[in-house]
């Protein structure tokens, strides 16, 4: 038998809220049916970038521009898109 869920406070900021969750004892499982819960789509969320910087030998930073031209792409995006090959390939 499942046991009734609470309901949940109102709260008047962002921070208030944060505050309730974060103490112990609220556990969400008692406010909410999770098994009811669908998954969240975010399509226009863009993940947060930092800008770096890179020192590179000049022949290798042109070798990339080249094959970045070859591809019709901006070398940066050459460079993202191969970092992102090789994690991922190291997650394996």
């Amino acid at each position: 038998m499942n046991k009734p869920l609470k309901a949940i406070p109102e709260f008047t900021t962002e921070a208030e809220e944060r505050a309730f969750w974060e103490t112990d004892g609220n556990d969400s499982t008692e406010y909410l049916d999770w098994s009811l819960a669908g998954q969240a789509k975010f399509p226009n969320l863009k993940p947060s970038t930092q800008s770096i910087s890179l020192r590179l030998p000049v022949n290798l930073l042109e070798s990339i521009k080249i094959e970045a031209n070859r591809r019709d792409i901006p070398y940066q995006a050459l460079i993202k898109v191969w970092l992102v090959e090789k994690m991922e390939e190291s997650v394996r």
